[in-house]
């Protein structure tokens, strides 16, 4: 599979150690690249004057309630390293950006929400390792130069992923076309980083030119929690990533003849220019008197050139269906 997967397990593992080690292992047994967390803390998150929002009540409370104990992290990445699947995890501090880089993460993520915050995006890059930025709420083309340059100071390998921060997001505003455009600029990496409930929809995405993708995941939607609800329960990440590969595989190659490998044994159900008519020898050949029909044979004219052999003279006789 040429596409990376970050099976993105975030706050799905209810503070149970247990809980987040089975995470991991769902994402090995689907064949994800990455199983990734998140780093945070209520108190370098959100303001203690944050208001309820978007159904949230408390959020600090939440954050809190839910936040990656970050004493697991060593350990997690240990268990990662084991199974031979990359951790990750997404930093919301400094601490965090300091912690997983003394862990050895090989990248670091930049969420939506955090990626038209410059200076946070900065603090983040000058840890010097590869970046990965999801392009999220209120995101505006023209701040990927500015992100660039900020990247470019620290020789960052830069990707981004498109993001849509509703959870879930309608499929309509899944950004599968805006992933066709992006990619178009061959500077970057491109990808989607998708919240909607489909596992289809990163295969889409993959056909459209994404060759990173990342997607919520859980042991199961109807655990407590604010994001399991959304989130692809095992089978559906496993076929999730049955339907990248079959997209990669589905990406049409070109070909120099107009004919694929697996259309050889069928190309004689091409046409040839045949006699429509017996023809005498130097009769002129017209749309009266020839034809196009099937089979091509190799030494055949082919019907691409009909037009080509009217007004030609016979060279010799031909009965009905012989080939000119």
């Amino acid at each position: 599979m040429n596409t990376f997967v970050i099976a993105e397990a975030g706050a799905n593992h209810n503070r149970d150690f247990k809980q987040a080690l089975a995470l991991i292992d769902v994402a090995v047994e689907a064949g994800a690249s990455a199983c990734k967390f998140q780093t945070y803390s209520s108190n370098t998150l959100y303001s203690k004057n944050t208001p309820n929002f978007a159904g949230y009540t408390d959020i600090n409370k939440l954050i809190d309630d839910i936040a990656l104990p970050r004493e697991w992290q060593k350990d997690l990445k240990q268990y990662c390293d084991e199974k031979n699947i990359e951790f990750m995890s997404t930093p919301f501090d400094e601490q965090a950006v300091d912690e997983l880089v003394n862990l050895g993460v090989k990248r670091l993520k930049i969420a939506g929400f955090e990626s038209t915050d410059f200076r946070f995006i900065e603090m983040v890059a000058s840890a010097k390792l590869p970046l990965v930025v999801s392009l999220g709420i209120g995101f505006k083309m023209n701040y990927l130069g500015k992100i660039f340059e900020i990247a470019n100071k620290y020789n960052n390998n830069l990707s981004f992923m498109y993001a849509n921060n509703a959870y879930p997001t309608p499929i309509e505003d899944a950004g599968v076309a805006i992933i066709k455009q992006l990619s178009k600029d061959t500077r970057y990496k491109w990808g989607l980083s998708d919240h909607t409930e489909s596992p289809l929809t990163p295969a889409l995405a993959v056909a459209a030119g994404a060759t990173i993708i990342e997607k919520h995941f859980t042991l199961s939607k109807y655990l407590p929690g604010p994001d399991h609800p959304f989130a692809l329960e095992p089978n559906e990440l496993k076929e999730m990533i049955q339907h990248i590969k079959f997209a990669e595989k589905s990406i049409i190659k070109d070909t120099s003849n107009g004919i694929s490998l697996s259309e050889q044994p069928f190309k004689q159900a091409m046409r040839s220019v045949v006699a429509k008519t017996n023809i005498k020898k130097g009769d002129i050949l017209t749309i009266n008197n020839i034809t196009t029909k099937r089979p091509f044979l190799e030494g055949n004219i082919p019907a691409k050139h009909f037009e080509f052999v009217l007004g030609k003279i016979a060279s010799k006789d031909y009965n009905e269906d012989d080939f000119i």
